[in-house]
């Protein structure tokens, strides 16, 4: 029987969100933990569907209090370190692989974890590699990449979620219906029409007529400024409307939409439908929301199974959504300074945090809305 590895936080994934929680526990904690990713470092941006690029743009403004929007430390800078304002999901991942190198952060590659179970002293956890750890904390910082969420549709399986496309240059066809019209459906849209195809965008809630202050419920500016700059020929947009079924017909495929309207293409229609939140054996660790997002208490931490803590995009608090990294990473300091402070150490190293955009505790300066 092989022994169990015993560590104060077991953070579960290697992605920005794993490794920034990581990196603010060493540095302002001084606690021990241990990253465990599935794949490698940051493979869920490696990918990415080739020329996705990050939303949120990077700059290098750290030495005038400004962090870089897609950073993960206060002292990094993704515009320095790759020499690009929108990174492709590659240069990204090369980027997270810098930080673990830069602060020799503990992460073991290739441990899936199928497993886990609370219990007086914290969590056991095993791996596919047959591997046991024990941790008196545990973080789930998985991401939604891994767990599409292909809407329950009629003659789905006629479709591709976007996830699942290396490159729009492989999908067949010449035409294609994208379901769902928030910024990966957007994206393939704008892509596959670069390409001379004929595309046709179908969303229940027509996002690209939104105005709101949340860039989590509205079209980016990156993606308006794509619409805007290479135009929308070859491109229809069909709002107010719900896909109901897909058919086979003898030329290709039929997308059925509840208006009793017909739209036909020869190559697969492509799903931006989103993600799940979590995998299936996870879920019984959390208490679930309506919509299907785990609830947590004011310092992210299950409401269901203490001492299991949350961070990266699935993270809610009623109404404010953190599914951006400049968004999320706030709550970094947050999950660190409670572990650091149950396990007895100093927390006032944390104060050093405050200003930098890593420790965010009010959390109602994000409901805000903007009057301009």
């Amino acid at each position: 029987m092989k022994k169990k590895k015993t560590h104060h936080v077991v953070i579960i994934g290697g992605g920005p969100a794993g490794i920034g929680l990581a990196w603010i526990l060493q540095f302002y904690g001084g606690i021990d933990s241990v990253i465990l990713e599935r794949d490698e470092v940051g493979a869920s941006f490696d990918r990415w569907t080739a020329g996705t690029r990050l939303l949120t743009p990077s700059f290098t403004s750290n030495a005038f209090g400004a962090v870089d929007l897609n950073a993960i430390t206060p002292t990094t800078s993704p515009a320095f370190s790759l020499r690009t304002e929108h990174p492709l999901g590659a240069e990204y991942a090369e980027y997270l692989n810098l930080v673990v190198d830069e602060y020799e952060l503990d992460v073991r590659t290739g441990h899936e974890v199928v497993e886990i179970s609370s219990n007086a002293d914290g969590f056991d956890l095993t791996t596919t590699e047959g591997a046991s750890f024990h941790a008196r904390f545990v973080v789930w910082a998985g991401g939604e990449y891994s767990f599409p969420n292909s809407a329950s549709i009629a003659g789905i399986e006629n479709a591709v979620h976007v996830s699942q496309i290396p490159s729009w240059d492989d999908l067949p066809g010449t035409s294609h219906v994208v379901i769902g019209g928030y910024e990966s459906g957007l994206d393939a849209a704008l892509s596959l029409s670069a390409l001379g195809k004929k595309i046709t965008v179908i969303d229940q809630k027509s996002p690209w007529r939104g105005r709101e202050s949340d860039p989590s419920l509205v079209l980016s500016p990156w993606t308006i400024d794509r619409m805007q700059r290479n135009g929308m020929a070859g491109i229809e947009l069909v709002g107010d409307t719900k896909v109901a079924g897909i058919q086979s017909e003898t030329r290709g495929l039929s997308v059925m939409t509840t208006d009793g309207s017909r739209w036909e293409c020869d190559g697969p229609p492509v799903i931006a439908t989103g993600y799940r939140p979590l995998p299936q054996w996870m879920m019984p660790h959390f208490e679930m929301r309506d919509d299907g997002y785990p609830v947590v208490n004011d310092v992210d931490e299950s409401t269901q199974t203490p001492g299991l803590f949350l961070s990266g995009p699935v993270l809610r608090h009623e109404n404010i959504i953190f599914c951006f990294i400049y968004k999320f990473r706030q709550r970094f300091g947050v999950v660190a300074r409670e572990i650091t402070h149950r396990l007895g150490e100093d927390i006032s190293h944390f104060e050093l945090l405050e200003g930098s955009g890593f420790l965010l505790d009010d959390l109602s300066c994000c409901d805000q809305t903007c009057a301009c």
